[in-house]
Formats: structure tokens, C-alpha cells, sequence
């Protein structure tokens, strides 16, 4: 059996914005100074409940549609909450948005359902907002190092 710690990274896109800022999340999680990661990208359509449970930490990533999350991410944490309630408790999730307006309703509302499953927010968001800012990038891939090296580390 594997020492590694296995980290999913869910995520919806259309336009490519948020597909760019997921492939930063991945770069820094694949940081070739962090060892013992194995990380996991599912679209959120295909994503399931094993994904979830297989996972040492979550990140996920949206945009927002209507001041909301995408109705791919909803559909993935409809399919997973019963399935997966009380049995992640406690493990750790980041998120990243792409958001037109402000981002409050499609944090807030992925927030609350995490928060219904205990899992534990260890990040801020990073939350992209109005024109897209390529100098993120940088915050997204230390989204994703940060996340892989406290899972790493023991520290999540």
C-alpha cells in the first residue's frame, strides 16, 4: 500500500478561464519539491462519491453562474453528500472561483454544503473577479502547493 496522500481536484469550466486557473491549482500540487502527493483531476460530471472518499483533500473549482456555483459542481455534490455524509469528516478543501460579479453566492453556497459533510476549509478562496487577471495564476498554483505540502507535511 501506497504512503502517498491523494489529493482530488473537481472542477468545471466553459469558457477555459476556470480551466486555467485549475491547471495553475495543478501545477503547484505537482510542485516538484512536494513528495508522497498523488493528485486526482475529475470532471465534475464524472466525479463520484468513491473520488470523494478515495481523497486525502479536495480542492474545487468553479465559475459562477448566475451568483451561483456551475450546475456541474452542484450536480457532483448532490451526487456525493448522502453517500459520502460522515465518512470525510474533517478533511481539508480549498477552493477557487472565476465569478463575474462578486463570487458571495457561489462561495457561500459551496461553503455551506461542505460544512454540512465537516469537511474543513483550510484556505481562503481565490476568487477571481470581473476581467480575468493572469497575475492569479499565481495565487491558484499556490492554492494547490499549499494544499499538497500541508497534506504532505501531515499538516490537513
Amino acid at each position: 500500500m501506497s504512503d502517498n496522500r491523494r489529493l482530488l481536484i473537481v472542477y468545471h469550466t466553459q469558457s477555459g478561464t476556470t480551466r486555467r486557473m485549475a491547471d495553475a491549482v495543478l501545477r503547484g500540487a505537482r510542485h516538484p519539491d512536494i513528495e508522497g502527493i498523488e493528485v486526482r483531476v475529475v470532471d465534475p460530471l464524472e466525479a463520484d462519491a468513491d473520488d470523494l472518499l478515495w481523497a486525502d483533500g479536495l480542492i474545487l473549482g468553479t465559475p459562477e453562474n448566475f451568483g451561483y456555483m456551475s450546475g456541474a459542481m452542484k450536480y457532483f455534490l448532490d451526487r456525493v453528500y448522502y453517500p459520502c455524509l460522515d465518512k470525510v469528516n474533517g478533511k481539508p478543501y480549498a477552493l477557487f472561483i472565476r465569478a463575474g460579479n462578486d463570487g458571495s453566492g457561489a462561495v457561500n453556497s459551496i461553503q455551506r454544503i461542505l460544512k454540512g459533510l465537516a469537511l474543513k476549509q483550510v484556505q481562503d478562496p481565490v476568487l477571481v473577479v470581473g476581467e480575468f487577471d493572469d497575475d492569479r495564476l499565481a495565487d491558484c498554483e499556490e492554492l494547490g502547493m499549499t494544499m499538497a505540502a500541508g497534506l504532505a507535511a501531515g499538516v490537513f
